[in-house]
């Protein structure tokens, strides 16, 4: 087991630790820093620009009505459900989670002499490039983090209209859900011709938007990024032409998934009514 790991921990998870750890069927042998990933979001960065030091994503990644990347490519990797018991097994250099880790799982990683880094939920695109230098120079894979950049800076380039004017679009979610102004599906919209329908009423994150509202006020798109009763009743077919799918997992995450959204917004663009 790691370095000053208290007698009382070991004894917890001894078996678990001494089980043999899931090849990391990617890249063996990479050197530096071996990464187990508790944060979906993450496990897209980090298999994109350093594969081979990613020894487990989350097992949100390998579920298709989760993921926020390729569900094959996620299955490349072992997965976690984010228990001490199984990262002890994986025996990584270095844990990144979310904001949401468990009080007590971090306490036992860190007992364990577990370096625990923690990577919170981004609002523009902006925070976006942070977070992939960020987990970059913690892979020491800088260069591929720029390239990563670089490929979501010239995809929101490519999906900008040029000379006409923004489109009104409402993201719309299950529940009747909507994003606010400071979310990364809000700044996403701004850069690829749109703007945020509901932060434009002064509706913030997590506001709902019901169906009479939308009938009786709405914008130049739809983008129904939910399944539930009001994204499929009858009455939305007054608005033909104005409801288009957009796949709720584009909204979730920074990274690769930018790029992703981005050419599904300049689809959504090029295919309204001049």
């Amino acid at each position: 087991m790691r370095r000053g790991a208290h007698i009382a921990v070991l004894a917890s998870l001894l078996a678990a630790a001494c089980a043999p750890a899931p090849d990391n069927r990617d890249g063996e042998d990479a050197g530096g820093p071996r990464i187990a990933s508790l944060n979906p979001c993450a496990d897209a960065i980090l298999a994109e620009i350093a594969p081979g030091h990613l020894v487990a994503v989350s097992h949100y990644s390998q579920d298709p009505a989760s993921s926020s990347m390729d569900t094959d490519v996620a299955r490349r990797f072992a997965a976690t459900s984010g228990n001490a018991e199984e990262i002890a097994r994986l025996d990584p250099d270095v844990v990144i989670a979310g904001t949401f880790l468990p009080p007590a799982t971090e306490r036992a990683l860190a007992a364990m002499g577990y370096r625990v880094v923690k990577t919170g939920s981004i609002a523009s695109v902006d925070d976006a490039r942070q977070q992939v230098r960020e987990l970059a120079a913690i892979a020491d894979e800088r260069d591929a983090g720029e390239r990563l950049v670089t490929e979501i800076d010239e995809s929101l380039i490519a999906a900008k209209p040029s000379g006409q004017e923004p489109v009104s679009a409402l993201v719309w979610q299950s529940g009747g859900l909507v994003p606010g102004e400071a979310t990364l599906v809000s700044d996403l919209l701004r850069n690829t011709g749109f703007t945020n329908f509901s932060a434009g009423r002064g509706l913030g994150q997590g506001a709902v938007v019901p169906l009479e509202d939308v009938l009786a006020d709405p914008p130049q798109v739809i983008l129904n990024a939910g399944s539930g009763r009001m994204q499929n009743h009858p009455a939305l077919a007054a608005l033909s032409g104005r409801t288009t799918d957009f796949d709720t997992r584009l909204t979730w995450c920074g990274g690769p998934t930018i790029i992703a959204a981005a050419a599904r917004l300049a689809e959504i663009r090029e295919g309204l009514p001049r």
